[in-house]
């Protein structure tokens, strides 16, 4: 009987390794038909999620749209992704040159999309400007530089659009938004406030549009590190604010979201979080448990202002 086990245990592992390999070839398949000849708009795709994005999309044969605000960065995505690139399989990207902090050029590029394929069938709001201080030392003009790129901006593109997608009664938009749109961090107000206004205006449209067929999803992770920022071990001796901290600034690394969003599309999530345990279980802590919460980051507060900070 031990003998049969020892044997059996193999065989075991590799019918599972099997099974996991067949649901990520079937995964990639249904991921490629579900963007495959769509035309795809991702806004700030030089960033480090606006390339990964880029990435995945253009290899499941999407038309992609990538927009930036530094045309070199864009001409440098689009070689790298002509470069590895299947032409029997894929399109060549069109590259648009966007500022979404700068309203008034955003119609135009609208229209500039519109009128080169006739649609837009998914919008991927991803561009994002970050700010960190004290409230009351982050000037007005700061305050509104930060809405009009995280909200703003994003609104703005998103309803030049949304009349094409309710009259052909298809579409979807993608906001890729942060988990301070849940709850705020200190010393990050205007960006919390930001994040705050846009998920509170793609979840009201969610209701709006549905009777087109119009599909409003929101993705929100944590911070988005860099490809080669990793956290450090973790200190179970330092505070709870310190070890909740570390979780959220780490946050999730770009490849990551960028399947996630393309797994949003392709089964068409509604809201989705992007994020380890601790910052998942923070958004029901400040539901359920406000005054707990609340106690907790000011914890943090008192602790950054009492301890100089290195350097």
């Amino acid at each position: 009987m031990g003998v049969m086990a020892v044997l059996m245990l193999p065989l075991l592992l590799l019918g599972i390794s099997g099974l996991l390999f067949i649901y990520q070839e079937l995964s990639r398949l249904w991921s490629k038909s579900a963007v495959q000849n769509k035309v795809v708009v991702i806004t700030d795709a030089i960033s480090g999620l606006g390339k990964e994005c880029a990435r995945v999309f253009h290899t499941g044969g999407a038309r992609l749209v990538l927009c930036g605000k530094n045309w070199e960065r864009l001409e440098n995505l689009y070689d790298a992704l002509i470069s590895v690139a299947d032409p029997s399989k894929t399109f060549t990207p069109k590259l648009v040159l966007l500022d979404l902090s700068d309203i008034s050029c955003v119609p135009d590029v609208a229209k500039e999309v519109l009128d080169c394929y006739g649609c837009v069938d998914i919008l991927i709001n991803n561009a994002s400007v970050k700010v960190k201080g004290p409230a009351h030392k982050i000037s007005l003009e700061l305050d509104k530089k930060i809405m009009d790129a995280n909200y703003f901006g994003p609104i703005t593109l998103t309803k030049a659009l949304l009349p094409n997608m309710i009259s052909r009664r298809t579409g979807q938009i993608v906001l890729v938004n942060n988990i301070q749109g849940k709850f705020g961090i200190p010393f990050r107000t205007a960006y919390a406030a930001s994040k705050h206004a846009a998920l509170g205006f793609f979840d009201c449209l969610r209701a709006e549009v549905e009777e087109y067929d119009v599909v409003i999803s929101t993705v929100s992770p944590t911070f988005i590190r860099s490809y080669h920022v990793y956290p450090e071990q973790g200190n179970w001796e330092a505070s709870i604010w310190k070890f909740f901290f570390r979780k959220l600034t780490y946050g999730v690394h770009p490849v990551e979201v960028a399947e996630e969003v393309m797994r949003t599309v392709r089964r068409k999530k509604q809201e989705v979080f992007v994020a380890n345990p601790i910052p998942k279980a923070a958004v029901y802590v400040r539901t359920f448990f406000p005054e707990f919460f609340f106690a907790v980051v000011a914890c943090g507060v008192k602790e950054k202002l009492n301890v100089p900070e290195e350097g």
